[in-house]
């Protein structure tokens, strides 16, 4: 992998209010990020939480590559302009921006990888890719599966998980830490290959 401190946000809105949201999962994935490395979020000037961490464990066993994991403090659809100034202050690159966010147009459960690409609706893709003027950066995209019957999406997100997906939400938050460290320390192929393939 290319050299530079990667960036990993996790996307979702302020407050307690909103914590369990389905829209929250990419907050919940730098939360278990943060256990994995004993390291706690601290406020920054840039209007988000972030520590810095080494992800993931490298060939041999070394720490893994440098990383900061972050949380903006504003809500989700303003979520750019935190993005590009924790960008700007730790001199990272698109490239090494990694994203984690829910997902409706995937299956509940599932982890999918991709670069660039539109944002399929989603307010918080959309204000980051408005404020750095590029699509070309990491995500880490959380399956939470369509809205039953006629619910509109927007009231689906800001839900919480039910009593039967809050189950299995610790696997769904830890297969996409796992992903997010296969990314920073395998590069995107390796671990498109790895979580794309058919169980």
């Amino acid at each position: 992998m290319s050299e530079g401190t990667w960036l990993v946000v996790g996307l979702g809105n302020p407050g307690a209010r909103y914590a369990g949201n389905r829209h929250n999962v990419g907050a919940m994935v730098v939360d278990e990020l943060a256990a994995r490395t004993s390291s706690r979020l601290t406020s920054h000037k840039a209007r988000a939480s972030a520590a810095s961490v080494r992800i993931g464990t490298a060939p041999g066993g070394a720490p893994g590559p440098a990383a900061v994991i972050a949380v903006p403090s504003s809500y989700m659809n303003e979520s750019g302009g935190p993005v590009k100034a924790l960008m700007k202050f730790y001199s990272v690159d698109p490239d090494h921006l990694v994203v984690v966010h829910d997902e409706l147009d995937i299956p509940a459960g599932d982890v999918r990888l991709k670069k660039g690409g539109g944002e399929g609706g989603h307010n918080g893709l959309r204000s980051i890719s408005s404020a750095l003027g590029t699509k070309d950066y990491l995500r880490v995209r959380v399956g939470i599966g369509r809205p039953p019957g006629r619910m509109d999406a927007a009231d689906f997100v800001l839900r919480d998980f039910s009593s039967v997906e809050r189950k299995e939400l610790p696997f769904l938050v830890g297969d996409a830490a796992d992903a997010v460290e296969a990314v920073v320390t395998d590069g995107l192929l390796a671990a498109q290959q790895r979580f794309h393939s058919p169980a």
